[in-house]
């Protein structure tokens, strides 16, 4: 019997990994998942043994979107409960709010994310996806953003991301279409950063937040919040500043320096809560 829809934390090392798991319809998003992802996420941000967060999806596929089959949820809430009701129902699925918001909190969350990406990653999928640091997928990746289908103004938070990424022509592609792309194409926009073989994902995903977690997680972090600050034009010589100062106090600087004259690995201290 199938297990209810939701998202699965494990950890490892470093690395805490989220599985959406909902396999029995590729991983589509319920209004709990979206729910519950920005609350998985808050403690993980104040947790110093975690320096990278990997998201995956359960199966064979990341994740395909929204949970359309709400669309007739019943009066107890299961799916396929009778016909569709696009003013009841339909306003509380479809409603960008909750996704939005996972989103959000996904794109800012402080320390690297990673997309672990096979299978299809759409509409929500690409939302998830986009909002993380890296994203690696698999020559079976499929992306695309079908809210022309379905009538659906994608969210423009999302699409923000998107554009960032692919590029204008690239967005309009997508979403004027609502075809998808696949994985060489996506790497070759930017939607993926990468491309490996599906029996060669896992590890090299474990691999990649590994490295990342070894190295000075306040370079990581500083380069994560002055990136993306560039990327929105609101990069400030104070922000800048705050990095270099914090650099020096947490001794990571002075470690990086000693280990590099000294001819061996660095060793950098954990970084606070």
């Amino acid at each position: 019997m199938p297990t209810a829809p939701t998202i699965d934390l494990t950890t490892s090392g470093t690395t805490a990994t989220l599985r959406i798991d909902h396999p029995q319809r590729k991983n589509a998003m319920t209004a709990h998942m979206w729910g519950l992802l920005p609350r998985l996420l808050e403690p993980l941000a104040k947790d110093p043994s975690v320096r990278v967060v990997v998201l995956t999806g359960a199966g064979t596929d990341f994740c395909a979107g929204a949970d359309i089959s709400e669309l007739t949820a019943g009066a107890d809430g299961t799916a396929g409960g009778g016909a569709v009701d696009v003013d009841a129902a339909g306003a509380r699925v479809l409603d960008d709010r909750l996704a939005e918001a996972a989103g959000e909190a996904l794109a800012a969350f402080p320390k690297p994310t990673i997309a672990m990406v096979d299978g299809l990653c759409v509409g929500g999928g690409c939302l998830l996806a986009t909002a993380c640091d890296l994203r690696v997928g698999t020559p079976r990746t499929r992306v695309g953003v079908p809210a022309a289908k379905l009538g659906v103004v994608y969210p423009a938070s999302s699409l923000r991301r998107i554009v960032a990424l692919a590029g204008p022509s690239t967005a309009k592609r997508l979403l004027f279409t609502a075809d998808l792309l696949g994985a060489e194409e996506a790497l070759r926009t930017g939607l993926l950063d990468e491309v490996v073989p599906e029996s060669e994902l896992a590890h090299h995903v474990t691999g990649l937040a590994a490295t990342v977690g070894d190295r000075s997680q306040v370079s990581v972090r500083a380069a994560k919040s002055l990136v993306d600050a560039i990327g929105a034009g609101g990069l400030t010589p104070d922000l800048a500043r705050s990095w270099d100062e914090e650099a020096v106090r947490s001794g990571d600087l002075h470690e990086g320096i000693t280990a590099f004259l000294e001819r061996r690995p660095a060793r950098f201290a954990a970084p606070p809560s």
